[in-house]
Parts: C-alpha cells; sequence; structure tokens
C-alpha cells in the first residue's frame, strides 16, 4: 500500500475544512474568510503551500490598530479630585485667624485633604502642654494612635514617656508631641510628599501657637523631612539645627531604640543637649 505523503494529506484536510466552511455559510453561518480558489496543483514539498501562503498574508496585512489606535479613555480621572488637594489660598487665609489649639482642631475638622483620610479611624492632632518649651515630632501614627487618637501611645510611645519622665524629669504633660502627618499611614508606610504638603500647614500653625523654645525630631523621616536633608540620621542627629525659626535636635526614634537598646546612650546625649539649651541641666 502506498502512503500519502504528509503534504499531500495537509492538502486533502485543507480541502475539505474549506468545503465544510462553504456549507456553513450557505448555511447563514457569518464571519468566516472568503475560500481561497481551489487549486488542483500537488503541493510542492518545498513550497509553503497554499494554507502557509494565507497565513502570511493575513499576517502581513492585518491592520494595525493595536498599535496605532487611541489609547482608551481612563476608567478614572488621571488627576486626584479637588476634595484630595492641598490647602488653597483661601484656607491658609483662614488658618491666619485660627489662634489657639482648639480653633486649629475646629479648622481641620473630618479632614479630606488628601488620601490618608480614607483608611485612617481618628486624626491624631497632637497632645501636651499649649505652652511647651519642648515639642516632640514624629513621623506619623501608627495602629495604636490611630485608635486611640493621641500620639505615641504604643510600645515606641512607651519608651518615649520613659525619656520624658525619667531621664528629662518631665511629665508627657509639660512637653507637646506630635507628628508630620495626623493620620495614619495605610501599613505604616511613609508618608508621599503630597501627604506631607497637605497636613504641614497646620503643624506649622501648632508651632505658631505653642512657640516651643526647641524640637526634638524623632527618626529619619521626621527630621529629613522638616529639614528637607537626606542626610543620614546617624549623621544629622546631636546637631542642632533650624525649622521655621526654632531650634531643632534630630535625634533617633523610640522604634529604632526598641531593636537597638545600645543606641540609648546617643539619645541621651541629643536630650542632654536639649536640656542644657532651656536650661534644664
Amino acid at each position: 500500500m502506498v502512503t500519502d505523503s504528509p503534504h499531500a494529506l495537509l492538502a486533502q484536510v485543507t480541502h475539505s475544512l474549506h468545503a465544510y466552511a462553504q456549507e456553513l455559510q450557505a448555511g447563514g453561518v457569518e464571519g468566516f474568510p472568503p475560500a481561497p480558489a481551489s487549486s488542483t496543483t500537488p503541493v510542492d514539498e518545498g513550497s509553503p503551500g497554499p494554507v502557509a501562503d494565507s497565513r502570511v498574508e493575513s499576517v502581513e496585512h492585518q491592520p494595525r490598530q493595536a498599535a496605532d489606535a487611541p489609547a482608551p479613555p481612563a476608567a478614572f480621572p488621571a488627576s486626584p479630585p479637588d476634595t484630595l488637594a492641598p490647602p488653597a489660598p483661601a484656607e491658609e487665609a483662614s488658618l491666619a485667624a485660627v489662634h489657639t489649639l482648639t480653633e486649629l482642631r475646629a479648622e481641620i475638622g473630618d479632614c479630606r485633604r488628601c488620601r490618608l483620610c480614607e483608611k485612617r479611624n481618628t486624626i491624631v492632632f497632637g497632645v501636651g502642654n499649649p505652652d511647651a518649651e519642648i515639642m516632640f515630632i514624629g513621623e506619623g501614627p501608627g495602629y495604636e494612635e490611630d485608635k486611640q487618637g493621641e500620639p505615641f501611645v504604643g510600645r515606641a510611645g512607651q519608651l518615649l514617656t520613659q525619656i520624658i519622665t525619667k531621664g528629662m524629669q518631665m511629665q508627657r504633660s509639660d512637653v507637646y508631641i506630635a507628628n508630620v502627618v495626623k493620620c495614619r499611614p495605610p501599613e505604616n508606610r511613609n508618608p508621599e510628599p503630597d501627604e506631607i504638603a497637605a497636613c504641614e500647614p497646620f503643624l506649622v500653625k501648632q508651632l505658631e501657637i505653642i512657640q516651643p523654645k526647641i524640637i526634638v525630631a524623632l527618626g529619619k523621616f521626621a527630621a529629613q523631612t522638616l529639614l528637607k536633608d537626606t542626610t543620614p540620621i546617624t549623621r544629622l542627629r546631636g546637631k542642632w539645627q533650624s525649622y521655621h525659626g526654632i531650634k531643632l535636635m534630630p535625634t533617633l526614634h523610640p522604634a529604632y531604640l526598641l531593636r537597638n537598646p545600645k543606641d540609648k546612650r546617643l539619645v541621651w546625649e541629643d536630650i542632654k543637649a536639649v536640656l542644657r539649651e532651656i536650661g534644664r541641666l
């Protein structure tokens, strides 16, 4: 028995498929390409054959809509809605009329000025003496702070309290404690620049109202953000700086000290410099 060559079998299969397609088209089924002209010419084993030719042609003449067509409209606006914009000049003028921390908290209201409002539970405004000589500023609220509405109440906050009470011989109520941003960033990530920009006017207003003699910036993020300086905290700490005309001492964050207790001595050196500056040492 003589076995047909693979190309001959392919030609037979192709002919059968075209015949079947014609029957479907005759029955009203749409969407099939026009059938090529029938040919009884044997398929040359060295040529691509009618099926291969049709494939090459379909690729070469395929419309380029996918590459050239304009992109479909975005499902969401490219920029955040106006409710998430930083404070407008009118709001800055409104801040100028604020003279107490109570008025400032009322001015902030149920803040929707940045995306941090979407996941927060509580606005963590700040706590302490409105006439404090020393103001501690951290990065932002954590999990416990977001629940309780008070800055530095978690494990790091407990260590900060020990620094204030045992090291400085003061009470938490003698100082003022706040953060760069007043809402907890999701998963405790660093605040984004637009979030900082939306919140900074309120921090500056707190400083204007309290008028502390010293700011203690707690940790890398707070220090670098306030000073607009990317120098590592290990080089920033212990050296006097200035923020809005107020002396600023960068130091290590209490959360860092929980992981690296041997560096508590470095923070104590920074705190002693603060105490000397206000005449308490």
